[in-house]
């Protein structure tokens, strides 16, 4: 599964895809003085589009409605029984995916799950390793017509003892063993997943669905709307800890 993904760019693409004023974190602000291509990887700091996710503390929500705000959150979702915000960093990587059939039983995310606390991940592409030479070759994935996408996640809220606050997300993935496209990607002899992008009528049904209708979303986006690309190496990264 995808180890990173690309950030949106420019910045009014936030308003155009998803009705909401650009966020404007020390990350956002950093990536507008880079070339496009910068990404996002686990434990990092990015933004999530929620219905009413909660602000960390000292930061204000971004929203341009009751119903849509983007919040600064970390890529790796942090459960509430996590212990230190040492420990929630070392958990990240593993916790940046949930398969979707098993978000509701596993341990890590059935609370976000039955919750309802789901989220919207704007990116503009991810990346998966073509392993069919034998040999690893990183590849951009993105929509044909080159337009944002927004993954379907979970978000949780963590506070420690000392009152440390983190907010976290997750991308929700589909199996993909017979995607005509995402197949090719990923180990050999390993389960193919995608993370499980919604279509853009589905964004607010998405984030006001009851639990029991959510996994009516979980779907495999059609193969002829999206196009992979080798690439020379991987996109740059951007560093962990950019809000800590």
């Amino acid at each position: 599964m995808a180890t990173h993904y690309e950030t949106l760019h420019p910045a009014d693409s936030y308003r155009e895809a998803f009705a909401v004023a650009p966020p404007d974190t020390p990350l956002e602000r950093h990536l507008r003085l880079r070339k496009p291509g910068a990404c996002i990887v686990p434990a990092a700091s990015a933004t999530a589009l929620g219905a009413a996710p909660p602000s960390p503390a000292g930061e204000e929500a971004r929203s341009d409605s009751a119903e849509r705000m983007l919040v600064p959150a970390q890529w790796g979702l942090v459960p509430h029984w996590v212990k230190s915000a040492s420990d929630a960093k070392l958990r990240a990587p593993k916790l940046a995916h949930a398969k979707s059939d098993l978000a509701s039983t596993g341990t890590a995310f059935r609370d976000a799950w039955l919750n309802g606390q789901r989220c919207i991940v704007p990116m503009q592409a991810f990346f998966e390793d073509d392993w069919r030479t034998g040999k690893a070759v990183p590849t951009r994935i993105a929509r044909v017509d080159g337009k944002p996408m927004g993954v379907a996640g979970l978000w949780a809220r963590w506070q420690g003892a000392d009152g440390e606050v983190i907010v976290s997300y997750c991308l929700l993935t589909v199996n993909a063993n017979n995607h005509a496209l995402l197949q090719r990607y990923g180990p050999p002899g390993s389960e193919k997943n995608m993370p499980a992008i919604l279509n853009e009528g589905a964004y607010d049904a998405w984030l006001s669905a009851r639990p029991d209708k959510a996994k009516e979303f979980m779907r495999q986006y059609a193969p002829q709307w999206l196009t992979a690309n080798p690439v020379e190496k991987k996109a740059d990264k951007v560093p962990k800890g950019w809000l800590d």
